[in-house]
């Protein structure tokens, strides 16, 4: 399962290539733009596409419990503040591995 929290149409368009046989993809992130999408891809895999709306405090409340609980971790990629400007051009240069977040000294 994948769960898209991107409000770019073409970059949630982009990870259907990468699914797996039966794969699901649910889109919480709004995008202004359409998403475009490979039908036989989603044929040929078996694939399901579909939104949710999130946002309410009880949700994020519920889900960084369950996060907690299960000691789900995010995968990010790290960037000391200092080369802010680097992390944002890798990042729109889609080079970026997971989400960049930028980090301070201790």
């Amino acid at each position: 399962m994948l769960l898209s929290t991107v409000t770019s149409g073409s970059a949630i368009s982009a990870v259907v290539g990468g699914m797996a046989k039966h794969g699901k993809l649910v889109v919480v992130g709004v995008s202004h733009e359409p998403i475009q999408l490979d039908t036989m891809a989603l044929v040929g895999g078996e694939l399901s596409v579909s939104g949710h709306a999130s946002g309410t405090a009880t949700d994020s409340e519920d889900t960084m419990a369950f996060s907690a609980l299960t000691g789900v971790r995010p995968m990010i990629e790290t960037v000391p503040l200092e080369q802010a400007a680097e992390g944002y051009d890798k990042m729109m240069r889609n080079e970026a591995r997971f989400r960049m977040v930028l980090v301070t000294g201790h």
